[in-house]
C-alpha cells in the first residue's frame, strides 16, 4: 500500500502581540484516496466507517460532510477546474480514536500523473464544529509547493479574522515538512509547521503510536483549551466567534 503514517512534531510560534510558543508531538495517517476501500482488510486496528479502534469515518470531512470521500473530494478538485483523471492523492489526517476526532487541519496532497505536487487541499475545522476547504495552486514549478489564501475562517479567538496564509509543502520520500504562516500587510502573526517522518502503515506501527500517545485526538482538543488559557491569562485579545464568508 502507498497508505502508511507519520509521526513527528507541530510547532505555533505567536509573534504579536506577544511571543507566544508551543511545541508538542503527534501522528497521522496519510492514505491514499485511491486505497480507502483497503482499509478494513489490511488493518484490525484502523477502520473505515466501521468501529474499531481507530477509525476514519467519510462524514468527518469535507463540507458538506462526504458520503463517499473519495468520489465527492475529485468532484471538488473539478468544481475548481482541475481534470484529476490518474492522479494520486493522498488524505493526511488523524483519524478517530476510541470514537472521537478532532482535526484542527488535514491536508489533500494531489499529485499528477507525473508525480508533481499539482494541488494541496487544506480542510480547517474550528471547535465551534464548522469545517472550511482552502483549494491552492502553486505559484510556480519549484521543488517546494508554495502558494498563498486570503483567511477566510474563524479559528482561534486569540487571531484576527483578516489576513492572509503562506504555506509551503516539501513532500519528500521519508518525511513531510508543511509549513502556514499567518500574515497581515506582510507581518507575521502567527507560523505554524509539521515535521513528519513516514512509518510503514502496519499494525504493529498503529499498535507502537497508540502506546506513545494514547487517546491523541483528545490530547488536541486538551491543548487547545488549555494553550486558550494562557494566552487570555497573558492578555491576549478575544474576538468572538462569527461565521466569516469563504
Amino acid at each position: 500500500m502507498r497508505s502508511h503514517l507519520l509521526e513527528g512534531v507541530v510547532r505555533h510560534r505567536r509573534a504579536r502581540p506577544f511571543v507566544y510558543a508551543l511545541e508538542h508531538r503527534v501522528n497521522y495517517v496519510a492514505l491514499d484516496l485511491d486505497e480507502l476501500d483497503d482499509i478494513n482488510r489490511s488493518s484490525t486496528l484502523l477502520g473505515r466507517n466501521r468501529r474499531r479502534i481507530l477509525e476514519l469515518r467519510d462524514r468527518d470531512h469535507l463540507d458538506p460532510p462526504a458520503a463517499d470521500l473519495r468520489t465527492e473530494f475529485l468532484a471538488h478538485l473539478r468544481a475548481h477546474g482541475e481534470s484529476p483523471a490518474g492522479w494520486r492523492i493522498t488524505l493526511v489526517t488523524n483519524p478517530r480514536v476510541l470514537g472521537y476526532v478532532f482535526n484542527p487541519a488535514s491536508f489533500y496532497l494531489c499529485r499528477d500523473g507525473h508525480g508533481a505536487l499539482r494541488v494541496v487541499v487544506v480542510e480547517v475545522h474550528n471547535t465551534h464544529g464548522e469545517r472550511h476547504l482552502y483549494t491552492l495552486l502553486p505559484g510556480d514549478r519549484a521543488p517546494t509547493f508554495q502558494a498563498s489564501m486570503g483567511k477566510a475562517f474563524y479559528v482561534s479567538p486569540f487571531i484576527e479574522t483578516d489576513g492572509a496564509y503562506r504555506v509551503r509543502v516539501r513532500d519528500e520520500a521519508s518525511r513531510l515538512r508543511i509549513t502556514i504562516n499567518h500574515e497581515q500587510t506582510d507581518d507575521l502573526v502567527l507560523h505554524a509547521s509539521l515535521d513528519l517522518v513516514r512509518r510503514p502503515l502496519t499494525d504493529r506501527n498503529l499498535l507502537r503510536m497508540l502506546l506513545k500517545q494514547p487517546l491523541v485526538t483528545h490530547k488536541t482538543t486538551l491543548m487547545i483549551h488549555w494553550h486558550a488559557l494562557r494566552l487570555w491569562l497573558r492578555g491576549a485579545r478575544f474576538h468572538r466567534h462569527r461565521e466569516v464568508a469563504p
